[in-house]
């Protein structure tokens, strides 16, 4: 004879393996997302600016998104990380260093050290891949120790490109445009063309121009994001940085955020048609 006691305790186990089963299957279909910063032209070092409050700033941001309920797998700093002088880049990696997760850096035109110098540093060349799941990452190099606007060594970039062939993702970052969209922009049509002719390139993200925030796309459909700045003398009237979430089937989205006014600006999202969140009423 079942007593209530019994029936009790056989009703709680059963409740507890259908929320057990109930989550587990949720986190199964879920897919599986990778979620990045991205923040350019800190100029650490540039008289008349508020750069070490800025820096700061920028470390105690990222920190918190980190911690955050969504989290921050990693952050690129995408250029001109210090103003000209190179006494400063050591000075710089100490207050990366306070990051709570992994960066990666990009060389801007101000960041006027030599490629050993960029090594020694930061211990990755100034061309430079990574991956993380199903995508890949290639930072670029389009400046010089001189501070000179160069394109991007070709012949390494399309041996990349070629390599992360499979991936459902890559992500581009070099400083400087390599269109001439901005005033400060440059035209490597070459790397352009590479650029748009891979059909898993998803997004190239710029810094240089402080006060773009937004999207330009190519005429191979190619988007390109830029952030703002996070410090230095001019540029759009907040500091910030961009996130990026992507996952495992390719699909993206990324928002130019404000922090100080906690407001997600310039929302773009490309869902492709083998994720389950694609619209199925699409033709």
């Amino acid at each position: 004879m079942t007593t209530r006691r019994n029936f009790l305790q056989k009703m709680t186990a059963l409740l507890a393996a259908f929320s057990f089963f109930k989550t587990s299957f949720s986190a199964v279909n879920k897919p599986k997302k990778v979620r990045f910063a991205v923040a350019s032209d800190g100029h650490y070092g540039q008289p008349n600016t508020s750069y070490q409050a800025d820096f700061q700033n920028l470390i105690n941001w990222l920190n918190a998104e980190k911690k955050s309920k969504k989290g921050l797998d990693f952050c690129v700093l995408n250029g001109d990380l210090i103003h000209d002088k190179p006494e400063f880049l050591p000075q710089v990696k100490v207050v990366f260093d306070r990051l709570k997760i992994p960066y990666f850096v990009t060389r801007g035109n101000h960041d006027m050290v030599s490629r050993e110098t960029w090594k020694q540093t930061w211990g990755m060349e100034t061309n430079h891949v990574f991956e993380k799941g199903n995508a890949g990452f290639i930072l670029l190099d389009n400046s010089n120790e001189k501070g000179e606007y160069v394109c991007p060594d070709l012949a390494w970039f399309e041996e990349k490109l070629k390599a992360f062939a499979n991936k459902k993702s890559v992500f581009i970052f070099m400083h400087i445009s390599s269109r001439k969209w901005t005033k400060y922009g440059i035209d490597c049509p070459e790397v352009n063309d590479l650029i748009d002719k891979m059909p898993n390139v998803k997004a190239v993200f710029h810094g240089h121009d402080h006060d773009e925030d937004n999207m330009k796309a190519s005429e191979g459909k190619v988007n390109h994001f830029w952030d703002g700045h996070f410090a230095g003398s001019w540029g759009t009237a907040y500091k910030g940085y961009r996130i990026v979430e992507s996952n495992e089937f390719g699909s993206f989205n990324t928002y130019q955020y404000n922090p100080t006014e906690q407001k997600e600006i310039n929302n773009f999202a490309l869902t492709m048609p083998q994720d389950p969140a694609y619209p199925k009423n699409r033709n």
